[in-house]
């Protein structure tokens, strides 16, 4: 099995992002999050004042450490806030749940913003929480393959083309492969798994939190190329999302400055960061996500309310000359710094 995470969209023609296998994240949360759902789908929005409802992009894992700190800490209360973390039983759902109005809050994927903007899914990004790209190409540690021109006549496992089609296209120009000298083959999720067994030479969409440690524990040792070390833009991973008429709502920054204190607490304190996370959620109290929260702790945004505009507009260009959307939007169009 191999981690991944689903992000299509129901209505755009963009397939999703992949990577985490919920199998792999062993937790019962899954009826619970099924339960959930359901309820989501029937919701009306909160109506009180200081209620916050996030939809999370996925199941509980140490990619929301700040959000699960705060709320063990009482830091939410602390801003006036009641804040519910709801995982979905289908990621899918998240874009346009929260642009109808079933949740105020989303955890998104800067990538998709822009799949979502161009679909007409009115999302507008308010707030960063993993600040730098988690995917990876990915290869065997002892294998043949030492820098990425070695992948010129391999084969590379996929999951979803999309996005990661587009980021293993860049990454493979600026090695000098053309990329029709590769084999692309689509593995159904067991990244992991069918690099390990040699029925490909890389796979591309592992998360570098997530992934390597995977394999370790699996008794095979992986090396990663990241892709922001080799043509793609950089990225944020992970970030919040909200129906733009509610970007004037002080719940928001609220939240965000509760996220902050959150964040900056894990970075001085992660092992007792880790204590409250388990605490919470103590079916996530294994090897693979004790090692997950370490490898992610340098990654969350220490200001998640900063907006780097420079970044998102080059990031916008790239979407666009791969043909993923007609053309790239105004920063200001998808993303906003709340005051």
């Amino acid at each position: 099995m191999t981690l991944f995470r689903s992000t299509a969209l129901s209505t755009a023609p963009q397939p999703p992002l992949n990577r985490k296998d919920p199998a792999m994240i062993r937790r019962p949360l899954l009826s619970l999050a099924a339960g959930l759902a359901l309820g989501l789908a029937t919701a009306l929005p909160a109506a009180a004042q200081d209620k916050l409802t996030v939809l999370l992009e996925w199941f509980v894992n140490p990619d929301h450490a700040p959000l699960v700190v705060a709320k063990e800490l009482g830091l939410f209360e602390k801003a006036g806030l009641e804040v519910e973390l709801l995982p979905p039983a289908d990621p899918s759902i998240v874009p346009r749940a929260v642009a109808s109005g079933q949740a105020e809050i989303g955890i998104h994927y800067q990538p998709n913003l822009y799949l979502d903007h161009a679909a007409g899914v009115p999302l507008v990004r308010f707030g960063t929480l993993v600040e730098t790209p988690l995917n990876t190409l990915t290869v065997l540690a002892d294998g043949p393959i030492r820098e990425i021109a070695d992948l010129a006549g391999k084969r590379i496992g996929f999951s979803v083309s999309g996005f990661e089609d587009a980021m293993l296209g860049r990454m493979l120009e600026q090695a000098g492969v053309a990329k029709d000298s590769i084999e692309l083959v689509n593995v159904n999720f067991a990244l992991s798994p069918s690099l390990i067994a040699g029925k490909v030479d890389a796979t591309i969409g592992g998360f570098r939190n997530f992934e390597l440690t995977q394999m370790r524990l699996e008794g095979a040792e992986g090396r990663a190329f990241f892709p922001e070390e080799h043509g793609v833009p950089v990225y944020d991973e992970l970030i919040f999302v909200t129906r733009p008429e509610l970007i004037g709502d002080d719940r928001l920054a609220r939240f965000l400055a509760a996220v902050e204190e959150g964040a900056i607490h894990l970075t001085n304190h992660p092992e007792e960061g880790w204590a409250l996370f388990v605490r919470a959620y103590p079916d996530l109290d294994d090897a693979l996500n004790r090692q997950a929260w370490t490898d992610t702790l340098p990654r969350f945004a220490k200001r998640p309310a900063a907006l780097d505009r420079a970044r998102y507009a080059r990031f916008g260009a790239f979407m666009a000359e791969a043909g993923l959307i007609p053309a790239a939007p105004a920063v200001e169009d998808i993303a906003v710094e709340l005051q």
